[in-house]
């Protein structure tokens, strides 16, 4: 039912005693009732999918169980690998889902309706159609509705609109779900529910899921797809050839051999999957989101411990984020000749039963004491005359908004109160002034909420925003790192430019979003020269977000309101405070449990080792794909049976790549991002996975040339297959360490541990090659090493050039601001 439907069917009740226990049910029973399925996480299915049916899994799979329909599990091992990265990607998602659905628990409201004339609590999901909310201080509006009356009623929006200033609510006015009451209270008529409400449609909005940016992810699947459309027609071509060499299509399956060939073509074919990569990956995503979830930060989808380091802008939400949502005061200038007393009208202000949040700042630095004034008239602050007003004594003191309450005056810097205003506020200073006026307030004046008369400045008084203590020095690591930063918020421009002063960003005065283009191009260019934003919608946040990335930019965004949830979303890196809305920490990738900036270095630097270590072991895995396509392509051309049973590869898998590939992911690494980690891995794999394949070829022709049997043919082609690999390793693992040499040398000694216990020769079928097949092993083996050693000269220098024109990298999301004015 749409918000149209709702008004439609909504009949007239008793704003004082509220509905009827008939009247509710009727609306419970036609649907009228504030009930929505508000995801706070990911749903088991999403996470389901997203790590067990993958192209990945579907390929080993299927291989899988044809071995183990042919009756040979001891070459089905490589099947683990797809069921232990499905395993480790969902049981963490699935920890950071319940993790999320606690604290959406705990962080669930109630609300307080009228029926039947009495008031009582209930859900929120169980309000209905034209309930009366009655509203008090401390509490979240369940739906939206119409205000009818109340005293003082004040309501924070800024989850839903960013605006930090509570805004007074008068009869008629409308009061958005998941707003907070901060001031008085009032009662208010529910006039749209459910998934019509304002905050629901956010939420709506915000939680179609999509996955994380990743280029590691993305890079991978490429290699998978590529390899999927070449596993056909390579699958067909090396079967024929097992066939042939097996005595042909017409013989093998009366004799009972097709079982061998197929057992060789699965194990030319797995072979090029890149098995253990993906694995890896998630194992490292793995160990990041637990080490980084000791640290406060929780994980919501394990990519997201990469995408941080990728980011080249982040966009900050300044209320919540960078400040503490919190109004301190800062200090009081009295103007010359100031009448003698406004000290104890600041107290009274302070203590005054209605105060707002920026008056209750006033009780610490003028407390009421024992002779505090006790009030003769009154006039409450409303937002939007901006002043409030008190007699006692005989005499007025009006609290306000200089402009408000001295119009031209207070902005006229030829004028004392003038030059005062306008200097504190070009330093973004919230500014108040306290006037004077020696006539008490008159009923007429209240009725008429009318300054009294001969009303003098008497002091300026300065606030400002609690600022993050730890937001500062982030912002500054950012900086050093070549991240761009764009602070955004629905307050003044002039106020987010001094928050944005207060953290260390050169920001004369903030860009106000009313005037930003429409048109993404020229918003993009805004984007690109100024940093400060004020008076920003939730549409204009998310449109932000979508220009900087239409510039190529890698775009981070944090927030902890509803009005944050489609930008973060959007970007490629959403991170919500864990104080935020429950909409915003389902769709952020990231949740800042304690709500401390301070954490993100070590989300970047826990990024930057994930990435820079999963390319080192890239080319280990890459490797492997190009020769085992290279040797599927040449044994099925030559029709030469292929050299190994897929228990065979388990060892080279396991010693030269596997096992030393998850010590290796694992080592602290600090090295910056650099785009293009796939170029840079296949410019060494491809190349030395040909190398690879042509010895082997070589070997095998030579070989059957020497009348080497099947067996040793298998023997010795592993040896070579193993000692190469072994090299590969050490030279990806340089600059070597005392750890690195650990790890290769225990390699090296359980590869020659298996080729000598009589258990692992029996069942992985080693033999003795043979003398003349020893010394062509040998000979083809220095050949590889040689090759491979001269590859990796070359790639160095390839990745050092590029490395070079990537150096900038980063820099064009940073050089915003030296415009930043409008």
């Amino acid at each position: 039912m749409d918000a149209g439907e709702q008004g439609a069917m909504s009949t007239t009740v008793d704003d004082a005693g509220g509905l009827t226990a008939a009247e509710v049910s009727a609306r419970q029973g036609d649907g009228r009732v504030n009930r929505f399925d508000a995801d706070t996480s990911r749903s088991v299915w999403n996470i389901v999918r997203a790590n067990v049916f993958t192209l990945f899994n579907g390929i080993v799979g299927a291989c899988f169980l044809i071995l183990l329909l042919v009756g040979r599990w001891q070459d089905a091992l490589f099947g683990l690998a797809a069921f232990a990265n499905a395993i480790i990607g969902t049981v963490q998602e699935f920890r950071a889902k319940a993790a999320l659905d606690r604290l959406a628990l705990l962080n669930a409201p109630r609300a307080r309706v009228r029926r039947d004339g009495v008031e009582q609590e209930i859900a929120p999901a169980d309000v209905v159609l034209d309930d009366v909310l009655v509203l008090r201080a401390g509490d979240q509006v369940a739906a939206d509705a119409i205000v009818l009356g109340g005293r003082g009623l004040q309501i924070d929006e800024s989850m839903l609109t960013g605006e930090s200033d509570a805004v007074d609510k008068r009869p008629g006015d409308e009061a958005l779900s998941g707003s907070i009451v901060v001031g008085g209270e009032g009662d208010a008529r529910v006039n749209r529910v459910g998934a019509d409400s304002y905050a629901n449609r956010f939420q709506a909005e915000a939680k179609r899921f999509s996955l994380v940016s990743s280029e590691l992810r993305t890079s991978i699947n490429r290699v998978l797809t590529w390899v999927s459309w070449g596993i056909g027609p390579i699958g067909l071509l090396v079967l024929n050839a097992q066939v042939m060499v097996a005595g042909g299509w017409g013989t093998i399956f009366q004799e009972g051999r097709w079982v061998q060939a197929v057992v060789n073509t699965i194990a030319s074919l797995t072979a090029m999957i890149p098995l253990g990569l993906v694995l890896m990956t998630s194992i490292a995503f793995a160990v990041g989101a637990a080490k980084l979830a000791g640290k406060q930060v929780l994980v919501n989808e394990l990519p997201a411990v990469e995408g941080l380091a990728r980011v080249d802008v982040i966009c900050l939400d300044k209320t919540g984020t960078l400040t503490a949502g919190e109004i301190t005061f800062d200090d009081a200038h009295p103007l010359d000749g100031a009448a003698a007393g406004w000290e104890r009208a600041l107290a009274w202000y302070g203590a005054a039963p209605d105060a707002n949040a920026t008056a209750r700042c006033l009780r610490e630095p003028y407390p009421a004491g024992a002779g505090a004034a006790v009030a003769d008239e009154t006039i409450a602050f409303s937002s939007a005359r901006k002043w409030s007003a008190v007699s006692f004594e005989g005499a007025t003191w009006v609290l306000g908004a200089p402009e408000m309450v001295f119009d031209t005056m207070a902005t006229d810097p030829e004028t004392p109160l003038g030059a005062q205003v306008t200097s504190l506020a070009s330093t973004g200073l919230r500014t108040l002034v306290l006037g004077h006026s020696p006539h008490p307030l008159t009923a007429d004046d209240v009725e008429s909420e009318r300054l009294p008369a001969q009303l003098e400045p008497v002091v300026v008084v300065t606030f400002r925003e609690q600022v993050r203590p730890d937001a500062a020095q982030t912002l500054a690591y950012f900086r050093a790192q070549g991240v761009g930063v764009r602070i955004i918020s629905g307050d003044n421009p002039r106020t987010v430019a001094a928050i944005a002063r207060d953290v260390g960003i050169d920001a004369p005065e903030g860009y106000d979003a009313r005037t930003l283009p429409d048109d993404v191009d020229a918003l993009a260019e805004v984007l690109e020269t100024h940093t400060v934003f004020g008076r920003v919608t939730p549409e204009q946040k998310k449109g932000m977000v979508l220009a900087l990335q239409s510039r190529g930019h890698v775009v981070a965004m944090t927030g902890d309101g509803v009005n944050d949830a489609l930008a973060i979303k959007t970007a490629d890196m959403g991170i919500a405070m864990n104080s935020g809305a429950a909409a915003t920490k389902a769709v952020a990738r990231l949740v800042l449990l304690d709500g401390k900036f301070s954490h993100l270095p070590d989300v970047v630097a826990e990024g930057r080792q994930v990435i820079a270590n999963i390319e080192r072991v890239s080319m280990l895995f890459l490797t492997k794909t190009a020769y085992a396509t290279g040797l599927a392509l040449l044994f099925g051309l030559l029709v030469l049976e292929f050299p190994f049973l897929p228990r065979q590869l388990s060892i080279t898998d396991g010693l030269t790549i596997g096992i030393p590939a998850f010590f290796l992911a694992l080592m602290p690494n600090a090295r910056r991002y650099i785009p293009g980690f796939l170029r840079r891995s296949l410019s060494f794999a491809i190349p030395s996975g040909i190398v690879i394949a042509l010895t082997l070829t070589g070997y095998t022709l030579v070989a059957q040339q020497l009348g080497v049997g099947e067996d040793q043919l298998r023997t010795g082609s592993t040896i070579i297959l193993a000692v190469v690999g072994i090299w590969v390793l050490s030279i990806l693992s340089r600059p070597l360490n005392r750890f690195k040499v650990i790890v290769v040398g225990v390699m090296f000694v359980a590869l020659i541990t298996l080729f000598t216990v009589p258990l692992s020769i029996e069942f992985f079928q080693l033999v003795d090659p043979g003398q003349e097949a020893a010394y062509a092993l040998t000979g083809f083996t220095i050949v590889a090493i040689l090759a491979i050693e001269v590859i990796r000269i070359f790639h160095v220098r390839f990745v050092r050039a590029t490395l070079r024109a990537t150096a900038g990298y980063g820099a064009k999301g940073s050089g915003a601001g030296a415009r930043d004015t409008k």
